[in-house]
């Protein structure tokens, strides 16, 4: 059966049921998985937690009646100081400028071509105006960087390798290039695109304007905290009016907010009075969760600054030709993010996977799903010979010894084949007590254990139930063994396993992130105990 991943999504419960993967090998599912087939653990991709919470605060806009824009990124800092007035020089230190590798203007000498050719061989004139247009091209911006190797190896009829050892080793200009500052910016704030976008377009549109633009913005900060990143996304809007108050930024803070659990609002002028707004407009949203009484001691009350709104500048709006009111509202994702996921740190929360950010925690099923049977049989006839076995030991487990019992006969390549489950010794019995443990991973340990009423608690979650107990995994490496004694020439193959210690003891194999896991989370993996079987197989000609 080939396995066509293209066909996944039309594929039932039924058919994984039916198959079980093994390496890259989609093989015909063995007994050794019937306690809970792994095919079914159909597994649904969860979105981050900074794209859950911008997901939905896009739909809490346009529930609203707003409509999204996608404002500039890049600012030049002749518009924030035209934005910001007096505190543009504040606002740009804050601001990460951009620079680029100016082109250089490269001379080609007779040394150089001397050089050239010592490197890509015979040239003629042809060739040396061939290269010195391509890098003339290049210096007029005609030839974008990243094609550069690609126009001189296409014009020479030449490999690409040998053209870059001809720029490393022949034009030392390109290696000593350093990069020149420009005036442009990334945006630090979303007013500064929200300027520019209203001034590009005042001249095809009245108000009313409703709109909304969520997107990252950039802060030079000293360094990172559990409350500050050096890039954040902002949740902006604006309304574009003529008749513009207080009570409308009001509004639309609870409008907004109260979907997402915000119960009560209080409004609180915000001293720091940004020039781009109008005095005694910005005005701080406090906004009361319940969630939060069960935070974080600073939020013990339940309230929270959650939003920040005003009425632009006249001023400010004047210098894009903006004729009417416009009233911004913006608040920051993560921090709303921090407070729906109850996390106290924003570098773990957009950041998980950094250790030095978030601890590591796997959940007892994903431990499971790492836990597999090492060798396991390739035939049909191996998957028989295992399955039998394993029902003889569940049928004879408790027989006194001496005994032995045929637990399947046949044929494998011409060669008669007859399987034994065997216990010589007396006063003991055919299986010991642990045959039956099946591995189970509790509370990020995993364990051998039997299913009884002692460690019910332990098998209550099915997900994190291997569905591999001790005689399936020995079974299977019995099979194993058969099937390569039979490819050998062996006639007499015995296999056996008395007090387990290890997990490899009873072909069980551990993914190696589990090793890491559980040793740095002090976790154990405790797969022993008196297991006692032996299986033997008699290959005839």
């Amino acid at each position: 059966m080939k396995f066509d991943p293209s066909d996944i999504r039309k594929k039932t419960f039924e058919d994984f049921d039916s198959t079980w993967m093994e390496g890259k090998k989609l093989i015909e599912k063995p007994s050794i998985n019937n306690q809970y087939p792994r095919m079914k653990q159909v597994k649904f991709g969860k979105p981050h937690p900074i794209y859950d919470t911008i997901s939905k605060l896009r739909e809490a806009y346009m529930r609203m009646g707003f409509d999204e824009m996608m404002n500039p990124l890049i600012v030049d800092e002749k518009d924030v100081q035209k934005q910001f007035s007096h505190e543009a020089l504040a606002v740009l230190d804050r601001c990460f400028y951009l620079s680029g590798l100016p082109r250089p203007n490269v001379g080609i000498s007779d040394s150089k071509i001397e050089s050239i050719r010592t490197i890509i061989g015979e040239i003629d004139e042809n060739d040396i105006d061939s290269i010195r247009n391509v890098l003339h091209s290049y210096k007029k911006g005609d030839i974008e960087g990243d094609d550069l190797i690609y126009e001189i190896s296409s014009r020479l009829d030449i490999s690409d390798s040998k053209v870059v050892e001809m720029i490393d080793g022949v034009f030392p200009e390109f290696k000593e290039l350093k990069p020149e500052p420009s005036t442009k910016t990334l945006r630090s704030h979303m007013t500064s695109g929200w300027f520019i976008s209203l001034g590009e377009m005042i001249s095809r549109v009245k108000p009313p304007l409703q709109l909304f633009s969520i997107d990252r913005c950039f802060r030079r900060e000293q360094q990172e905290d559990p409350s500050r990143l050096i890039t954040y996304h902002s949740a902006s809007c604006i309304i574009m009016d003529e008749n513009l108050n207080l009570d409308i930024g009001k509004a639309v803070a609870e409008g907004l907010l109260s979907q997402f659990g915000f119960e009560k609002f209080k409004f609180k002028l915000d001293e720091k009075r940004s020039k781009y707004y109008i005095p005694d407009t910005q005005i701080e949203v406090f906004a009361y969760h319940p969630i939060l009484e069960k935070g974080d001691s600073k939020y013990n009350d339940g309230w929270i600054e959650i939003a920040t709104f005003g009425i632009y500048s006249p001023t400010a709006l004047s210098m894009y030709d903006i004729p009417y009111p416009v009233m911004n509202l913006g608040l920051g994702v993560e921090r709303l993010a921090m407070i729906l996921h109850d996390s106290k740190d924003v570098r773990a929360l957009s950041y998980p996977q950094v250790p030095k950010y978030s601890d590591w925690v796997m959940k007892d099923n994903e431990i499971a799903k790492l836990v597999s049977v090492d060798k396991i049989p390739n035939t049909s006839s191996g998957f028989e010979i295992m399955d039998s076995i394993i029902e003889t030991c569940e049928e004879k487990s408790n027989t006194e010894s001496p005994c032995e019992f045929l637990a399947w006969e046949g044929t494998i390549d011409d060669k008669h084949v007859s399987v034994w489950v065997i216990e010589p010794e007396e006063n003991t019995k055919l299986c010991g007590p642990a045959v039956f443990n099946e591995v189970v991973v509790y509370n990020n340990d995993i364990l051998g254990l039997p299913r009884n009423k002692k460690w019910r608690k332990a098998f209550d979650n099915d997900s994190a139930c291997t569905g591999i107990r001790f005689i399936d995994s020995f079974a299977a490496r019995c099979a194993w063994d058969i099937e390569q004694a039979v490819v050998a020439g062996v006639q007499d193959v015995e296999s056996r396993v008395r007090i387990v210690k290890v997990p490899s003891e009873i072909n069980i194999v551990l993914d190696p992130l589990i090793n890491k896991y559980i040793t740095s989370h002090k976790k154990k993996i405790d797969l022993r105990g008196p297991v006692f079987t032996t299986v033997r197989a008699v290959i005839e000609s």
